[in-house]
């Protein structure tokens, strides 16, 4: 801050001292002014009070009882209470100069005008009269007296002094935090033209190139029809020649024929004799021989001749011959490389799985066996029935959260109360109360209907409002409109500290990522979004009204809910529901597959459901994070980018939705040169709804539809 005053007031320490002088020498002058009228009043007061200084009484002598004795113990009666108590007088009046005094305080301090000056001064004058008086009547005293006033004066003046330097230095400060203030309002306002006019000039670019694109693409599409047209041409150009080449021949041998009959005729008609005839004959065989001495030299040089056309076409083969034996030598490669490849890995894969076993051998040969975990049935409520249901198809780290869940749910129901974490900032909303809260030791039924009412409200209370109201925050005013502001923290610490317990329980546990921030609401609606689609496409294939659908009925309808899901995950659904492939016609009851029970556990088809989307989720997010690089701070159009790249069924409203969500702020506020490191943006990701879209499905994200949420409550209340 001084920097900055330095830069825009060039005020030098000089001049402040000249300041603080002025004003030290004004208020001196001001003192000496009224310095006069208060001696005269002092010496009129002292005056007034002199008859009662010569009736000095020793109060404070009459009062030995209220003096605490340091070696008697609290609880004792000294001696000359318990001898003397009723010798002595029940109250001790104040000496006659003290209520003077005290009579002169009140009098002057009502006296004073507090609508002007400093008041505080003004209040400290009547003080310092009576500690005047004070001074004068005691003169023993008087010198220590006058030596603790004098340092008094003196630390106020100092401290006067002091404020009087430091409101100079604060109005010099103020002025330039004004002028700085200008100043950067002045630059921001700069640099919002600048980036307005930045946008069009982007803008107008964008619509430049698309213009260029349409014009390329409109001149290749003319010059492929010309290629075509001109290669057409070319071949009519090659049939009309050879048939004119045949005609001429033909035209040639019927002229060639017509003058023969013509000639035979004019022999016939004349009847030549048979010398020319014998000499014609000659010089015909003469001649005979001579062609056939031609066309077989014909023959001999041009035997391996072929017309123009077949070698074109001849040559065209083996270009494209020539291509494809390149493209098949560089795939031969390419799978000779990979197989290179392969066999490294394989080699490497082996290496490993000796290890892996050399490993297990020794793990097996040196560690502990594996806990029988049937001996937890005897410690667990309700016994063996209860923990086969409980450890059916879980693995054992699954098996010792469930055994933690079981411990951690008796050591809860044992406690009365809980230990408020205090009102810090630290602390959520739906926690942050003082004291001691009491426990509602809630059964797993008890806390599952409770998070149905509060998604149940929640969901109509943000669909009432058209905006989506802070999770946490409703979370607590469910309880208070309940049971009152005091007693919801009894509620909310109970139900916490469930929820935060129970985390195989899928309902419990994803209330609990949404409350803490782990994981966005939007995730909650997105998986009743995917049951209504899913309850849906049943109920329009069920065209019977039976209720239940065969393998290739329920198939249909899973794909059409899905229409972005592989093969192998729609098999896994049709599996997770029940069908078995060797059973084709078996038909199921669809309704089966959405109950619920009361503690929140659902069917296998809802869970991998779950489990799909998540996995999904996750492959996603990598695949966006492998698309953004090495990139350490991202902004918003770098993600733009990833997202358009490997998504193309993003539309532009979900695309500018994940945008927003992952850099916390709206589209309005949205800053293209604002960038974040990449940790926090994939943790942001993974906390959204954020899925692949494929083709434009819809944008409704983050507000569930009343009637598919109907559908759904409708199957899980069966």
């Amino acid at each position: 801050m001084k920097s900055s005053a330095s830069t825009f007031f060039p005020v030098s320490s000089q001049d402040t001292d000249k300041r603080v002088s002025v004003l030290k020498r004004t208020q001196n002058l001001n003192c000496q002014e009224k310095l006069p009228d208060l001696k005269e009043s002092f010496q009129k007061k002292r005056k007034s009070l002199s008859h009662s200084s010569s009736q000095l009484s020793s109060w404070p002598a009459y009062a030995p009882g209220h003096i605490i004795l340091q070696n008697r113990k609290p609880c004792t009666t000294s001696e000359w209470q318990s001898i003397n108590k009723e010798q002595l007088p029940l109250s001790i009046p104040k000496p006659r100069y003290l209520e003077d005094l005290e009579s002169h305080l009140r009098r002057e301090l009502q006296a004073l005008d507090l609508t002007k000056g400093k008041v505080q001064e003004l209040k400290l004058q009547p003080y310092r009269e009576v500690f005047e008086f004070f001074m004068e009547e005691f003169r023993t005293y008087k010198p220590l007296l006058a030596s603790i006033k004098r340092e008094y004066e003196l630390t106020i003046a100092y401290l006067k002094e002091k404020i009087y330097s430091l409101e100079s230095v604060n109005a010099i400060l103020v002025t330039a935090s004004d002028q700085c203030t200008r100043q950067i309002l002045a630059f921001q306002e700069q640099e919002k033209i600048q980036i307005a006019k930045l946008k069009d000039e982007r803008i107008y670019l964008l619509k430049l190139i698309d213009k260029m694109k349409e014009e390329k693409y409109s001149l290749e599409t003319q010059v492929a029809k010309m290629r075509k047209a001109v290669a057409e041409e070319y071949l009519r150009y090659l049939n009309e020649s050879d048939a004119r080449k045949l005609l001429l021949i033909d035209l040639n041998e019927m002229y060639r024929l017509k003058e023969e009959m013509k000639f035979t005729q004019i022999q016939d008609e004349k009847g030549e004799d048979s010398v020319k005839l014998a000499l014609a004959l000659k010089v015909a065989r003469h001649d005979l021989t001579k062609a056939q001495v031609e066309l077989n030299t014909m023959k001999a040089n041009y035997g391996d001749v072929v017309p123009r056309r077949e070698f074109e076409l001849q040559e065209h083969k083996c270009n494209e011959l020539t291509e494809k034996m390149t493209i098949l030598q560089k795939d031969f490669d390419d799978l000779q490389e990979e197989y290179d490849t392969m066999l490294d890995i394989h080699k490497q894969v082996s290496e490993e799985r000796d290890k892996f076993y050399n490993d297990l051998i020794n793990v097996q040969r040196s560690s502990t066996p594996r806990p029988s975990w049937e001996k937890c049935a005897d410690v667990i409520a309700d016994g063996a029935e209860r923990w086969s249901a409980l450890s059916e198809g879980k693995t054992s780290d699954q098996l010792v959260d469930v055994l933690l869940e079981e411990i951690g749910a008796g050591l809860l129901r044992e406690r009365d109360t809980f230990v408020a974490l205090g009102r810090s900032e630290k602390v959520p909303v739906y926690l942050r109360c003082d004291g001691v809260v009491r426990n509602k030791k809630l059964t797993k039924k008890e806390i599952v209907t409770i998070l149905k009412e509060i998604w149940k409200e929640k969901i109509a209370s943000d669909q009432q409002k058209g905006k989506q109201s802070s999770f946490p925050e409703f979370f607590l005013n469910f309880f208070q409109k309940r049971y009152g502001d005091a007693p919801a923290f009894d509620w909310t610490y109970s139900v916490y500290e469930n929820i935060k317990l129970y985390k195989s329980n899928e309902a419990m546990s994803l209330f609990h990522q949404i409350l803490t921030g782990e994981l966005d609401e939007a995730v909650y609606h997105s998986h009743l979004q995917e049951l209504a689609n899913v309850v849906r496409e049943v109920t329009v294939a069920d065209t019977a009204n039976t209720g239940e659908l065969t393998r290739d009925e329920f198939i249909l309808a899973v794909r059409a809910a899905f229409p972005l899901k592989t093969e192998e995950s729609i098999q896994e659904l049709v599996v997770a529901a029940g069908y078995k492939p060797e059973y084709p016609e078996t038909s199921l009851s669809y309704k089966l597959l959405f109950i619920e029970d009361e503690e929140g556990k659902t069917e296998p088809f809802v869970r991998k459901l779950k489990k799909q989307y998540v996995n999904e989720k996750r492959d996603y997010i990598r695949e966006i994070q492998a698309q953004l690089g090495t990139l350490m701070e991202v902004r918003p159009d770098d993600l733009r980018a990833a997202f358009c790249i490997l998504d193309h069924g993003l539309s532009e409203r979900t695309l500018e939705s994940y945008i927003c969500y992952a850099f916390q702020v709206s589209k309005d506020q949205l800053d293209p040169a604002v960038s974040i490191p990449i940790e926090i943006l994939m943790k942001r990701l993974k906390a959204g709804d954020i899925r692949r879209q494929g083709t434009v499905i819809g944008d409704a994200k983050y507000q569930l539809q009343s009637h598919a949420l109907e559908e759904t409550e409708a199957l899980v209340n069966i």
